[in-house]
């Protein structure tokens, strides 16, 4: 997906910051996401992960998609296996958005993978991607922001604010969001201790 010249077409004035094809394909994406799921019960999940495959998405075994979820462009978009994205949450991803394995996104979070250029008089928007590797959570109303890499197992806490990177196992708190304390999950641990190698 290639972004237009803000130079020439000017969004500041109204002009597009996408090609019409793409513009087109996410009309029709928003009608067929508003009339087939934002209505359709909630354990049809089966259903919804159809749809956004259709549409370009990669989507994993048992990933549970909400019908008030909001998708910028599912061709963009990347979940792996056994990830819930809640009700109401955003994923921005004019950027693509890759989640991993047993992620949560939990009710009304934000996860916004573009920006604009502020030394640009015409506002260039910039896409900056966003990685969720596996056994990541974003709780409640938090808001991850472009280009961040969530390592494996941090927690961006209830209404954090991330801007850079995380650590493994990390839990985040706060705006500008900062490490609090490290994630324990034994029954993970216990296992990583049976794969290590026995030394000699």
């Amino acid at each position: 997906m290639q972004l237009l010249d803000a130079r020439e077409t000017r969004p500041l004035e109204g002009g597009p910051a996408f090609s019409l094809s793409n513009r087109l394909t996410r009309f029709f994406w928003r009608v067929i996401w508003l009339l087939l799921a934002r209505f359709s019960p909630p354990p049809f999940h089966g259903w919804r992960r159809f749809l956004l495959r259709l549409f370009g998405a990669s989507i994993g075994r048992n990933a549970q998609v909400w019908p008030s979820v909001r998708i910028w462009l599912p061709s963009n978009l990347s979940i792996g296996e056994n990830v819930m994205i809640g009700p109401g949450a955003e994923l921005y991803n004019q950027g693509r958005i890759s989640i991993g394995n047993y992620c949560v996104v939990s009710q009304r979070a934000y996860v916004c993978a573009s920006s604009h250029d502020i030394s640009d008089p015409h506002f260039q928007l910039v896409l900056r991607p966003i990685v969720i590797t596996d056994r990541c959570w974003i709780a409640a109303e938090a808001f991850v922001g472009p280009g961040v890499v969530m390592a494996e197992g941090s927690v961006a806490s209830a209404r954090a604010a991330i801007f850079t990177d995380t650590e493994a196992w990390g839990v985040y708190r706060g705006n500008p969001a900062i490490l609090v304390k490290k994630r324990r999950i034994p029954q993970l641990e216990n296992q990583a201790d049976v794969r290590k190698p026995a030394r000699n």
